[in-house]
């Protein structure tokens, strides 16, 4: 149509690129300017701001075949951005005002970028200047400030900190063997010695190098099953790391119904059922202890820690498979949030390196089939040519603690305890799903619960057992969370084996120390380069990871959350959320 022929209302392109990108003006007044010319006034259709042109009666423009009521357009004008002060957590707001079908887009601040999508699969993001030039002809911008954090009228749930960690490992006893290890890319799996083993086609595993029975007073020994000892030596150290006296709640001036233990395990010590069944079938019932039954219960490591320490306000056990440390350490966070005490020791603890759980796991085809004679872990996780997951036993634990109760005491604090997150596979009694889905949403539902946002997580501690279906699955998830963007990964059961119900534990102690001294260990058994140990895997090209590998790294300083990834048979997914302490 002409220009002539406007009237107030249309919807009309000016040019036929302007109506290809979608760009319209809605006629609001119309004015002779010459004989042959016409004074048109336009107005974005979805609001904006008033601009005349000057057109030739005769000159040809674009009709979208609309008619729109020019007085329902609002006049918006953009906020001006060349002087505002930016906030984390600011807010600005892009709509392209001259799309009829356009959506408003919004940025958020977050780690001196601006994000389109906090938790979406992309990385797209802006800087302060790129944000302050998006106001222009075609779009309205806002800022939204943060709004300042009003006083709440109640309390709500609290903030929970770590202050303390104790570990026993393959690597050794102690958190100081532990972090030494990772960092040196050292692994502690050995050649399984006794007969009992000698018939078995894998004789490889991640023992703990000392007896702990030798570091505990004999008598009290006699009355703890091996993950129970694992247990109490963790939790004497992590105790003591976090500032309380030796010998428990009461040496240390606490009221003793205000501390908590939340202990993972999925069998405890099989060994204990097994002997008094052996003595049963070999002497008769006469010579089976009266302490195998209290010795045998996955329980026994958790109350064991609470007689060692008197601590009465409860003594919690989780038994989800090998999600069971880190579901325990969970559920200690939400006791604390909600005040239902003020310290807990939480982790998990295992002790199942035997005869039939060896043979069990090898008849499944789970088990590496790889020994240790040249010095490489056969525990391969992300490599290319992984083939099954270590046996291994040991224990964690963390010193978990409301915040204003640390602060009280000037404890010294790891780390903040965020959130932690759960979902079910509905699967398999044994495989994970290869879709990845259930871990997707145990990892979303961690972040989430810590208050934070993907564009937050700056590492994740994978659980990556070495199995060829369980890797992939895993990192399908990590994949499909966090998209295009490299978080740095590492995984433990190199250096360790699987430590099964204590895996989450330990793995929760590593990941606590990185975001403490800023360090990502690296990945044994998968690497390429410098630093790559002697007969490491490369990474599988599947996985698509940043799989930290060779060496330790140094932690991203733009982010604040870490994840400890737990799966476990049956579809038990728990994800851990640790955040940074500046």
């Amino acid at each position: 149509m002409s220009a002539a022929e406007v009237i107030p209302g249309d919807l009309i392109a000016l040019t036929p690129d302007d109506a290809g990108r979608s760009c319209w003006q809605v006629v609001t007044h119309t004015l002779p300017e010459t004989p042959e010319t016409i004074r048109v006034t336009l107005r974005p259709p979805l609001g904006g701001t008033d601009h005349d042109e000057v057109l030739g009666r005769d000159r040809r423009i674009i009709s979208a075949c609309r008619r729109l009521n020019p007085g329902a357009i609002p006049h918006l004008v953009s906020d001006d951005l060349t002087g505002a002060e930016f906030r984390e957590g600011d807010r600005v707001t892009s709509l392209r005002v001259v799309d009829p079908g356009a959506e408003e887009v919004t940025y958020v601040r977050r780690w001196g970028v601006w994000h389109r999508d906090l938790d979406g699969s992309t990385d797209e993001a802006a800087s302060d200047a790129e944000v302050r030039e998006l106001a222009d002809a075609e779009h309205v911008v806002r800022h939204l400030p943060r709004p300042e954090r009003a006083t709440a009228a109640g309390r709500g749930p609290r903030r929970v900190v770590v202050t303390g960690l104790g570990a026993v490992t393959p690597l050794g006893v102690g958190v100081g063997e532990l972090w030494r290890g990772l960092l040196e890319g050292r692994h502690g799996i050995r050649e399984l010695e006794g007969e009992e083993f000698a018939e078995l086609p894998v004789r490889v595993a991640g023992t703990v190098p000392v007896d702990p029975a030798e570091l505990l007073p004999r008598a009290a020994a006699r009355r703890m099953n091996r993950a129970a000892q694992f247990a109490v030596l963790a939790a004497r150290e992590a105790w003591g790391d976090a500032g309380f006296a030796a010998g428990g709640t009461r040496e240390s001036g606490l009221d003793p119904e205000r501390i908590g233990v939340s202990l993972g395990t999925i069998l405890g010590d099989a060994s204990v059922l097994v002997g008094g069944d052996r003595k049963l079938r070999e002497k008769g019932p006469r010579a089976v202890s009266p302490l195998t039954t209290p010795m045998t219960v996955p329980s026994q490591a958790s109350s064991q820690v609470s007689l060692d320490l008197h601590i009465t306000g409860e003594a919690r056990t989780v038994t989800a498979a090998c999600a069971s440390g880190t579901e325990a350490i969970g559920s200690a966070i939400d006791r604390i949030r909600y005040g239902r005490i003020d310290v807990a020791l939480a982790g998990g603890a295992e002790a199942v390196v035997t005869p039939a759980i060896m043979a069990s796991f090898a008849a499944m085809r789970a088990l590496s089939t790889r020994g240790v004679t040249d010095g490489s872990s056969p525990s391969r996780p992300f490599g290319r040519d992984r083939d099954g997951f270590v046996n291994g036993e040991g224990a964690g634990i963390l010193v978990l603690e409301a915040e204003e109760h640390a602060r009280a005491r000037g404890a010294r604090i790891y780390c903040e305890a965020a959130g932690w997150g759960l979902s079910a596979d509905a699967h398999h009694m044994a495989a994970p799903d290869p879709s990845g889905a259930g871990v997707a949403l145990a990892v979303r539902r961690a972040v989430r619960d810590a208050g934070g946002h993907v564009v937050d997580v700056v590492h994740v501690n994978a659980h990556a057992t070495a199995t060829v279906e369980g890797d992939l699955a895993e990192a399908g998830a990590l994949r499909a969370v966090f998209g295009g963007r490299n978080v740095p990964v590492t995984a433990l059961k190199g250096h360790l084996g699987h430590l099964q119900g204590a895996a989450g534990g330990v793995e929760a102690v590593a990941t606590a120390l990185t975001l403490h001294h800023g360090v990502v260990p690296p990945t044994v058994g998968a690497g390429t380069g410098a630093g790559a140990g002697a007969g490491d895997a490369e990474v599988d090209d599947a996985i698509g990871l940043d799989v930290v590998t060779g060496r330790a790294r140094e932690l991203p300083a733009a982010g604040d959350l870490a994840l400890s990834n737990s799966f476990g048979f049956g579809g038990h997914n728990a994800v851990l959320a640790l955040r940074r302490v500046r």
